[in-house]
């Protein structure tokens, strides 16, 4: 497996991650608990050494899942988790709202520390900008939480350039996670310029479109109403047939280069900079396989031209959420 640099951190990690939340949240389960941890032991079999996570996936059942499937991998993999929703009486939810003061943020960490069975978070995400707390306010806490060596490295989500240079300023972002794809690619008029200015990592999540762009969904697709994209602009039967366009275009790249859809989706996102790990969320091994064949698969000048070309002629149909 090859491994990247996220920015200028010191934090390597496989080029491609894995996003955990599905195995424990949203439309889970896919298998039992033990299949899961099977699952995670034979991700990091394949070379695969970084993992996402959230305390609010679940919450709290996917940190538990995690920690407890690589504790006998200590060391070897990095584990990224997310604090910032607020508590209500089941815990952290994105409904309850957003918390991202420094003593919730300190509470939250001891607690993902124990679930997570580490010494320290390997990297430590805002999960979302707290429009109540300043972000130099949400870096500070962080740092204070690195400089007692319970957190090595400080991460944002979603948060916008202005955001991240002020958190910057206080303490060095490592990574910055946010959604991008073949098919959303808006951080890349402000935010992917200043996470290459700074030093910052790249960490897309739903690389692969939440599922639409392995080319496998179609206008007859149902999901269960615990699935998001069952309520998803993006996933009506309308939009799905209106956006085949795209998967036409990663079909007939992949077909020049013995590839699928997915695998030439993440192969773009590879090819854009050398600071990218995208963290597709999979749970079945014949999907990990896939995705990991995109590390090997090389995008020529001409073919991310043709997709760029190809791409602007393209209107996506349906907001991300």
């Amino acid at each position: 497996m090859q491994t990247r640099k996220l920015g200028n951190s010191g934090l390597e990690v496989s080029a491609l991650g894995l996003g955990c939340m599905r195995m424990t949240f949203g439309d889970a389960p896919v298998g039992s608990r033990q299949d899961m941890i099977d699952f995670l032991h034979q991700a990091v079999d394949r070379g695969v050494t970084f993992f996402d996570t959230a305390e609010v996936y679940g919450p709290f059942t996917n940190e538990d899942l995690v920690g407890e499937a690589l504790e006998p991998f200590k060391g070897q993999v990095v584990i990224a988790t997310k604090f910032g929703f607020k508590h209500g009486p089941d815990g952290p939810h994105p409904t309850v709202g957003l918390d991202s003061r420094p003593e919730q943020i300190k509470r939250v960490a001891e607690e993902s520390l124990k679930r997570l069975k580490v010494d320290a978070i390997d990297l430590f995400y805002q999960h979302r900008p707290d429009p109540n707390v300043p972000v130099e306010d949400v870096a500070g806490a962080v740092k204070d939480l690195i400089q007692e060596g319970k957190v090595k490295h400080f991460g944002l989500s979603e948060s916008n350039a202005e955001q991240i240079r002020r958190a910057h300023a206080v303490q060095p972002v490592a990574a910055l996670q946010s959604e991008y794809s073949i098919w959303w690619t808006p951080i890349e008029e402000e935010i992917l310029p200043t996470c290459e200015e700074l030093g910052i990592g790249l960490v897309p999540y739903s690389p692969l479109g939440r599922g639409y762009l392995t080319g496998k969904i179609t206008e007859k697709t149902t999901y269960a109403d615990t699935d998001i994209r069952a309520r998803n602009p993006r996933f009506t039967p309308e939009a799905i047939e209106a956006n085949q366009v795209v998967v036409d275009l990663l079909e007939r790249i992949g077909a020049e280069k013995d590839a699928t859809p997915a695998q030439i989706a993440l192969a773009w996102l590879l090819a854009q900079k050398p600071w990218i790990v995208p963290i597709p969320g999979s749970r079945k091994l014949e999907r990990l396989d896939e995705n990991l064949g995109s590390v090997d698969i090389e995008l020529t000048a001409a073919d991310l031209n043709e997709i760029k070309d190809a791409m602007a002629q393209i209107s996506v149909v349906g907001n991300r959420y």
